[in-house]
């Protein structure tokens, strides 16, 4: 299962550390934009989750994803039906 903190901590590996940012659930509907994280940083992130929980997100599928709670929801579903 992807967590929350699992998801903060693959991120930060994708563009460094910024303690500015704390993911919580306060945030969970709040655009990966808005965060301060761009498309190039949740291509790097659906390539980690792809290698390190088996799950694929295509990249027409990734620029639908626009939130944490909705990344969360996507890998952990996928990650049900195995």
């Amino acid at each position: 299962m992807l967590t929350l903190e699992n998801l903060k901590s693959i991120m930060d590996r994708c563009v460094g550390y910024d303690d500015s940012i704390a993911f919580s659930d306060e945030m969970l509907d709040t655009p990966f934009l808005e965060l301060g994280y761009d498309s190039l940083a949740l291509l790097e992130t659906a390539a980690i989750v792809k290698r390190e929980y088996g799950v694929q997100i295509g990249d027409d599928e990734l620029h639908t994803i626009e939130t944490p709670r909705a990344l969360l929801v996507k890998v952990n579903a996928e990650l049900a039906n195995v």
